[in-house]
């Protein structure tokens, strides 16, 4: 009896232990299957770590070429600037040399009517001379006979006259020459002011299509800016949502 009562308490123990080993049999696959999920676990966040350091360098490449882009444009946008001042101030000034001519222009335009005014005037005083001249002349061919006739003081008397008569038609076709001269001085003046109006013209309107262009070059760089600007913005949102 005692030697049974010894079996059944082995047995008992021995069911006890199996049980016990086979929970911590269970209990060490649980803690194997744990420590592979966390080994799994461990090199999927180091990979993720790896591919984060990655994509933060590119993004950090991507943003040094967006800025170093950017420097250029607005680089070019203040060169572009100062040419589009110089080119405006340039066609000011043609502006101006325009007007300038154009005043000039008919300063001597109103000369030459004032010129034109003369001249005829003079033509007039030359008609009436030369009608002086021949009446002169008829009364010295009078004169001549009543010297003829009566003696010479008449005669030399109407002579004089007609000297003087002489010298001032004369003088009066020297000035006429002399205004001729500055009419056609006068003329080739306005049309050497007309073209170089016609030119300063011409070059006032290359300059504000040079002018045209340069705004749209100006344009478009600030669009380029903006763009790249934006597309930094998303990177960087990109990058801080991951």
């Amino acid at each position: 009896v005692s030697t049974q009562s010894t079996w059944g308490v082995a047995a008992d123990a021995k069911v006890t232990a199996d049980r016990k080993a086979a929970a911590m049999q269970n209990a060490l696959e649980e803690d194997r299957a744990l420590l592979e999920t966390a080994d799994r676990q461990r090199r999927s966040a180091e990979q993720e770590l790896a591919d984060s350091n990655e994509t933060l360098a590119e993004l950090g490449n991507i943003n040094q070429s967006i800025a170093a882009a950017k420097r250029k444009l607005e680089s070019e946008f203040n060169q572009l600037g100062g040419d589009l001042d110089e080119m405006t101030n340039e066609a000011r000034l043609s502006e101006d040399k325009a007007a300038r001519a154009m005043v000039d222009a008919a300063r001597l335009a109103d000369e030459l009517r004032c010129e034109q005014e003369v001249a005829m005037n003079l033509e007039k005083d030359k008609k009436l001379l030369e009608a002086q001249c021949k009446d002169a002349g008829a009364r010295a061919d009078e004169a001549e006979v009543n010297a003829l006739k009566g003696g010479r003081k008449a005669m030399i008397k109407m002579e004089t006259r007609i000297r003087e008569l002489e010298s001032e038609l004369d003088a009066e076709s020297r000035r006429n020459g002399d205004i001729c001269k500055n009419l056609r001085k006068s003329e080739r003046t306005i049309k050497e002011l007309t073209f170089e109006s016609d030119e300063d013209k011409k070059n006032h309107e290359r300059m504000q299509a040079l002018i045209d262009q340069l705004q749209g070059k100006v344009k478009s760089y600030k669009k380029q800016i903006e763009e790249a600007e934006e597309i930094a913005a998303l990177n960087l949102a990109k990058y801080r949502q991951g």
